[in-house]
């Protein structure tokens, strides 16, 4: 009997998995901006360490994923989608950078409201981004790429993953408590 061959995830897969951290995250961002709106005192640790996770898990390690590897790769010769989600997608996570910039100067200046504005503003922006990315840009882009393209891809993202496992393993941990309390 031949053993059948294993079918390989596309590798957009793995980005929407790690959107599924992200959005534990942004949950969490939430549930603390609502406590803080409702009176209780700003838990600056966890707003520093959800800072720190958006600036090293979301922006440095996923989006070098996105801008560095699969971004360019759907600009190559012989990927044709039917239109081209990119420049929109940059454009959002420029966005989120300017709402973290912001968050993270509230939370240094000490000012509840401002990083409570900020903390939304990001929140809504990645929930309706990661939305887009999963339902529209990575099933486009998997049937522009094929199959084969796609676990190039894969192979492409275990060396950023290798790169960054140390980091990885305590944001994950983070993600992990943050979506308990």
């Amino acid at each position: 009997m031949q053993k059948m061959k294993e079918k390989t995830a596309p590798a957009t897969k793995q980005l929407s998995e790690e959107h599924q951290v992200i959005l534990k995250v942004i949950a969490a961002v939430r549930a603390q901006c609502d406590r803080v709106e409702g009176g209780a005192a700003l838990d600056q640790a966890f707003f520093a360490r959800a800072v720190d996770f958006i600036k090293n898990y979301a922006d440095k390690f996923h989006h070098a994923k996105e801008e560095d590897i699969l971004f360019p790769e759907l600009g190559q010769p012989g990927v044709e989608m039917h239109c081209d989600p990119r420049g929109q997608m940059l454009h959002e996570h420029d966005l989120g950078r300017g709402f973290v910039r912001g968050l993270e100067a509230a939370l240094k200046a000490g000012k509840p409201a401002e990083l409570v504005e900020n903390a939304r503003g990001y929140c809504g922006l990645l929930e309706e981004h990661i939305y887009k990315e999963d339902n529209i840009l990575y099933p486009m882009a998997e049937e522009a790429m094929g199959a084969q393209r796609s676990a190039k891809l894969g192979e492409r993202f275990a060396a950023v993953d290798e790169k960054f496992a140390d980091a990885v393993k305590a944001h994950l941990a983070f993600a992990s408590q943050a979506a308990k309390d």
